[in-house]
């Protein structure tokens, strides 16, 4: 005896039962639609997003784009090296 599938949800939010009974189709409304939402007892836990959007998400991780924001930046002669302020000496016992 099988289950009724539900119909999946309009709105893109899925109860966690319905996103893995029909994860196929969750991946094609992620892929065609945007983000998924999901829930556990009514309550929002993750966002299903594409692996396209993620990588947009999370940058360049080597760094790349912070240096060359630094290096176009007007201000680059400015001196940013912190002084160096003398630190009291305790003598001990060896």
């Amino acid at each position: 005896m099988t289950r009724p599938t539900a119909e999946p949800p309009r709105s893109g939010t899925w109860r966690l039962h319905d996103a893995r009974a029909q994860f196929s189709e969750l991946v094609r409304r992620v892929r065609s639609i945007g983000p998924q939402h999901i829930t556990v007892q009514d309550d929002e836990t993750i966002v299903v997003i594409s692996a396209e959007e993620f990588r947009r998400l999370s940058g360049d991780a080597t760094g790349q784009l912070l240096v060359e924001a630094l290096q176009a930046s007007p201000h680059r002669e400015i001196d940013i090296e912190p002084e160096r302020a003398a630190m009291p000496v305790r003598n001990i016992d060896l």
